[in-house]
């Protein structure tokens, strides 16, 4: 066992790796972190991650669907899951005090969930009104058809959630089998973050975790080709265009990723003093919301500038998105402007910080991603580490690729 101030890290004799942590308060916060998403289906059963991260909750050999529904909840506490296109989390919050009744299940839904056919054809109506939902809102809806063009040619491409055809074509043992082969110890992390010791946690997962055996297959991931830049309109007769802006980019491990955070931040982070929303919003009254997004994956990586404004107005705000990453990429921030970029973003990594079952999954990406905790404080120090010249190489990164965008207005 690896123990720090902080996390004590453990490997168990199949391969599954625990990390917990003392958390002040209240609340005991675990889960189930599985390296596998949509990019790990088969062509012909897209949406099978996320189709089994709905059933999983199903039905299993000890209980049925209301019995896990109530598990956790009659005790004020939840279980929830979520899927993206490289991992899926199954998780639950309680009180303190109810680590055992979590942990066991957690196990329970991994090793031992069935996909009753009943529950899980009721449950694919579901999941198309989720799908259609999306299509509904075309503010969501372009992030999912941006992806599939910068993404074109791989498993990155499709929507996580599949299509209804897709859907209702998945089976009961399309669901185990997906369980068999990517929910095993060597592609998992087990997370604790409660107020009771960490020691006594890690036994606890043991005792519910240690019997898997490790059968399954390992991700055989293919880097998706580089597309050519685009420039793509899509007609939906809406009011407002709804757009995207961006470019591919390197995967988690890069070391440059913390100038890139950092850039991305300043010029359109969640912040009203971001680059963009100061030209874009607030100087010409151009959009009502514009937001810059990071989003890396193990071989690969996107930047994500998304605007909504008036379809006339297209052109005019990727002119100004042009001029801004340009601008910082032909010369670096002043010191002086560096400190308080620098500063607010660290501060921002405090307030985040804040959210503990969010700071409890990060734990568990890290250990998965990185070998071990990069929490916040590490973050913020790789971020003060940073100089002008950093952030302005990060800008010249994305001002050497010629950027795509989708319109849907």
């Amino acid at each position: 066992m690896i123990i720090d101030q902080k996390y004590h890290i453990h490997t168990l004799d199949n391969g599954l790796r625990i990390v917990a942590c003392r958390n002040e308060g209240g609340v005991s916060y675990i889960g189930a972190m599985v390296n596998a998403g949509s990019r790990d289906e088969d062509d012909n059963r897209q949406g099978l991650a996320h189709f089994v991260e709905h059933t999983i909750f199903k039905g299993t050999r000890n209980r049925r669907s209301c019995h896990i529904a109530s598990r956790m909840e009659s005790i004020g506490g939840e279980l929830n899951a979520y899927t993206t296109k490289e991992e899926t989390m199954v998780y639950t919050n309680a009180p303190a005090g109810y680590a055992a009744r979590s942990f066991d299940l957690l196990a329970d839904l991994i090793k031992n969930s069935t996909f009753p056919p009943n529950e899980i054809e009721k449950e694919k109506e579901v999941i198309i009104e989720e799908i259609h939902s999306y299509r509904d809102s075309p503010s969501d809806s372009v992030y999912d058809e941006f992806e599939e063009l910068i993404y074109a040619g791989s498993g990155m491409a499709h929507n996580i959630l599949g299509t209804p055809e897709s859907v209702r074509n998945l089976s009961s043992a399309d669901g185990r089998s997906f369980i068999d082969a990517k929910y095993t110890p060597g592609n998992m992390v087990i997370y604790c973050c409660s107020p009771e010791d960490p020691e006594k946690n890690i036994r606890l997962a043991e005792r519910y975790f240690g019997d898997m055996e490790f059968t399954g297959n390992p991700n055989h991931r293919v880097m998706p080709p580089l597309p050519e830049p685009f420039l793509e309109r899509r007609s939906l007769d809406n009011h407002q265009a709804n757009c995207i802006t961006g470019c591919r980019l390197f995967g988690r491990d890069d070391p440059r990723r913390h100038a890139l955070f950092l850039l991305n931040n300043y010029l359109g982070g969640p912040c009203m003093n971001s680059r963009l929303n100061m030209e874009m919003r607030d100087r010409r009254g151009l959009v009502y919301t514009v937001e810059s997004n990071i989003a890396l994956m193990s071989d690969t990586g996107v930047m994500l500038i998304y605007y909504g404004c008036d379809p006339k107005q297209t052109d005019r705000c990727r002119a100004i998105i042009s001029n801004e990453i340009d601008r910082l990429a032909q010369s670096p921030l002043s010191p002086r402007t560096f400190a308080r970029v620098r500063e607010q973003y660290c501060g921002q990594l405090i307030v985040s910080g804040e959210h503990r079952e969010s700071r409890a999954m990060a734990m568990a990406k890290s250990l998965m991603y990185y070998g071990g905790v990069h929490d916040i404080a590490y973050t913020a120090e790789k971020i003060r580490s940073l100089s002008p010249g950093d952030l302005q190489e990060a800008a010249q990164l994305i001002a050497a690729n010629e950027l795509s965008t989708l319109i849907l207005a």
